[in-house]
């Protein structure tokens, strides 16, 4: 909520991200995924406001145990558990799970089994059907209801004025993500170049859109490729990572250039698209003058920055196609085996050093969006700089050594990985091979066949 007063300045800033650090021994896992939502019986995107639509799906999971409900004027738009784990919508209807912050995998993918089970259930009830994809593989723009919450109003009228894809970006595409933490400043910065330099490794290895209104669209990952031309002021690589003297600065300093989308104010997001955070800051935005940002303020436009990793108090890895359950584990399980074991780390980061080049990346993130495991990275095969990773992944998930209750330790989460190299089929590929064979071209397969 804004005040009249200036009381957010970038002293306070910086010791909001510094606020994020945690001991090594409390680090945890939060994984959010995507999943689109059909009507059963014409595989139609399902609104808000239909028969068994979203808003009757999130009351139904209201009554189960421990929800409480998130309303925004007169509509319910969210959920959130008592365990800390919510339930919120994307623009067109997606419904995302963002999972407890956990310490393990085991407990992570636990809740995401348990989330999946819950909403299979549902779905027997409302008759509709759910689908793991990194793009919507059938509907059409106009065809997909847009939800009640007045953000998205916003950022609908700004994205055409900025890109050719946002509108898709928005209302078409899922994501499986994993948010992380860092002990200091140093470890930020390690991570954040070494994740940022790996990202399109991930999105080939995720790679699981290939589709669009019922046809093939030639890209392995559709929705990687819709990034490409979203807002390229706010998504990407951003450069000053790579930086010599990165650090919470820099990156303050980057979402600074970040526009703004809106100011919330008093339950009202007010339409400050295309502004600049840092006159808000001095009092001088425009439309709100005399009023200064909170902290609360700042975390807000946090959040309408969508570079390919994102640091908040924790970094988000954000380069991933949704899928299924086996993949919302296998997310997390790639980038705790790289990322939270300090060999991993040193050994992923002596890989990414050579791909820490925006330009190298921003080619190299379209051939894994068209190829997938078989696109370029500098002068890399994609698959083998990916099988390199995997083994480091493998080894840092043996040395954390959590193990469950059968004594099976992490790297089981990536087995549906190390299968894919072996078989060198993503699972794009092997949707493709479907659609072109046993589905004889008809995309209604994907719902009967593909869950």
């Amino acid at each position: 909520m804004m005040e009249n007063k200036q009381t957010l300045n970038l002293d306070k800033i910086f010791q909001w991200f510094k606020e994020g650090e945690k001991k090594r021994d409390d680090w945890l896992i939060g994984t959010e995924h995507e999943k689109f939502l059909f009507k059963k019986n014409d595989f139609k995107r399902l609104g808000y406001e239909d028969l068994n639509g979203i808003k009757t799906i999130l009351n139904r999971i209201a009554e189960e145990e421990d929800w409480k409900k998130i309303n925004e004027g007169n509509n319910l738009i969210g959920l959130k558990h008592k365990s800390g784990s919510s339930i919120s919508l994307e623009p067109g209807g997606q419904f995302e799970l963002s999972g407890a912050p956990l310490r393990n995998l085991h407990m992570t993918c636990n809740e995401a089994g348990l989330h999946l089970n819950l909403m299979r259930k549902i779905s027997n009830e409302l008759d509709f059907v759910m689908l793991g994809l990194g793009f919507d593989p059938i509907s059409k723009r106009d065809q997909i209801n847009w939800m009640p919450k007045n953000r998205y109003e916003i950022m609908k009228n700004h994205m055409p004025k900025v890109g050719n894809r946002g509108i898709d970006m928005m209302i078409r595409t899922c994501t499986i993500q994993v948010n992380l933490d860092y002990s200091d400043e140093m470890d930020m910065v390690k991570k954040f170049k070494t994740s940022l330099a790996l990202q399109p490794i991930a999105t080939a290895l995720f790679s699981n859109s290939p589709f669009i209104e019922g046809k093939i669209s030639n890209y392995s990952s559709l929705r990687a490729y819709t990034w490409t031309d979203t807002d390229s002021k706010r998504s990407g690589f951003p450069d000053i990572v790579f930086s010599k003297d990165f650090g919470y600065e820099a990156w303050t300093e980057y979402l600074l250039s970040v526009p703004m989308y809106f100011v919330y104010d008093k339950g009202t997001y007010h339409n400050a698209a295309g502004k600049s955070f840092a006159k808000f800051m001095n009092g001088k935005l425009d439309g709100f003058e005399g009023k200064f940002p909170t902290i609360s303020d700042w975390e807000d436009h946090v959040t309408v920055a969508f570079p390919e990793v994102r640091l908040k108090q924790y970094l988000e890895m954000r380069g991933a196609d949704g899928g299924p359950w086996n993949r919302i584990c296998a997310l997390p399980a790639f980038w705790v085996g790289l990322l939270y074991d300090e060999k991993s780390l040193d050994e992923a980061f002596h890989v990414a050093k050579k791909f820490m080049n925006v330009s190298l990346l921003e080619e190299s993130r379209i051939s894994a969006a068209k190829f997938g495991l078989n696109g370029i990275i500098g002068s890399s095969k994609i698959i083998n700089v990916a099988k390199d990773l995997l083994n480091i992944s493998y080894e840092g998930l043996k040395r954390r050594n959590f193990k469950d209750i059968n004594g099976v330790s992490e790297t089981q989460f990536l087995d549906p990985l190390l299968n894919m190299l072996e078989n060198q089929e993503t699972a794009a590929d092997e949707l493709v091979r479907k659609f072109n064979g046993v589905w004889e071209k008809d995309i209604s397969k994907i719902f009967t066949k593909n869950n």
